[in-house]
C-alpha cells in the first residue's frame, strides 16, 4: 500500500504521520512576549539536531487559519525560549498548558506549575521539569506558508538544567529517574520504564551518529 501524503486532508495526513512517527519526546517550549509575559506550550515534533555546537529543533505548526503560535512570535520577537522535558507525573499540567487562552495569559500559573530562574535567557524555566535547556535562536526554517505550515524553529543550547541527583556516571541523565513521557497519537502516551539492552560489541566510538 502506498499514501500520498500531499493528496490527503491536512488532518487525515496529520494523524497517519503522528501514529508512524512514535514515540516522540515533547518539547514544553517556554517563552515571553515583547511586554514580558511568560508562556509554555508543548510540542511533539522535536529533536536533537547537534552535540557540537548543542543545538535542539521543534516544529511549531501554524494554526488552520493560517495565524503563527504565541510560541513562535515570542521566539521571533526575543529570539530565546526553554525547553522543558515533560516527565510522566507532568501529564496533566502539559495537557493543561496545551489549552488555547488568551494571548498573554500564563499558562504555567493557571495549570499550578511555578517558574525557576535562568542564567542565560530571559524566559523562565518550570521549576517541576526534571530537565531544562535554555536556548538562543540560531534560525527559524518555514517549509511552506499558510494554514498548517510548518516553521522548524533551532536552538542553540546555552546552558541545561538538571534536577539533583538526575546525573548518572556524571555524564548521563538517568533515564528510570527522568522518566520521561513519550507521545503517541491522539490521547496516547507511552513511558519508558523497560528497556533492551544490546549485545552488540561496540567500541568506543558512538553507535549511531
Amino acid at each position: 500500500m502506498e499514501l500520498d501524503l500531499s493528496s490527503l486532508e491536512a488532518r487525515h495526513a496529520h494523524d497517519l504521520l503522528t501514529s508512524a512517527l512514535i514515540p516522540r519526546p515533547i518539547a514544553w517550549v517556554a517563552t515571553v512576549n515583547s511586554r514580558g509575559q511568560a508562556n509554555i506550550a508543548p510540542f511533539s515534533f522535536f529533536t536533537g539536531v547537534s552535540w557540537s555546537p548543542p543545538v535542539l529543533a521543534v516544529s511549531v505548526v501554524t494554526r488552520p487559519d493560517g495565524s503563527y503560535k504565541d510560541t513562535l512570535v515570542n521566539i521571533r520577537e526575543g529570539g530565546e525560549f526553554v525547553v522543558n522535558l515533560v516527565s510522566v507525573d507532568l501529564l496533566a499540567a502539559m495537557e493543561q498548558t496545551a489549552r488555547s487562552l488568551p494571548y498573554g495569559t500564563d499558562e504555567a500559573e493557571a495549570a499550578g506549575l511555578h517558574w525557576a530562574p535562568t542564567l542565560k535567557v530571559k524566559p523562565q524555566r518550570i521549576a517541576e521539569a526534571r530537565v531544562a535547556f535554555e536556548c538562543t535562536l540560531a534560525k527559524i526554517v518555514s517549509v511552506d506558508t499558510g494554514p498548517d505550515a510548518g516553521n522548524l524553529v533551532l536552538g542553540r543550547i546555552q546552558r541545561v538544567h538538571l534536577q539533583e541527583g538526575l546525573l548518572a556516571n556524571e555524564r548521563e541523565v538517568d533515564w528510570q529517574a527522568l522518566d520521561p513521557l513519550g507521545r503517541l497519537s491522539g490521547k496516547r502516551y507511552c513511558t519508558v520504564r523497560s528497556v533492551i539492552e544490546s549485545d552488540y560489541k561496540r567500541s568506543q566510538q558512538t553507535l549511531f551518529r
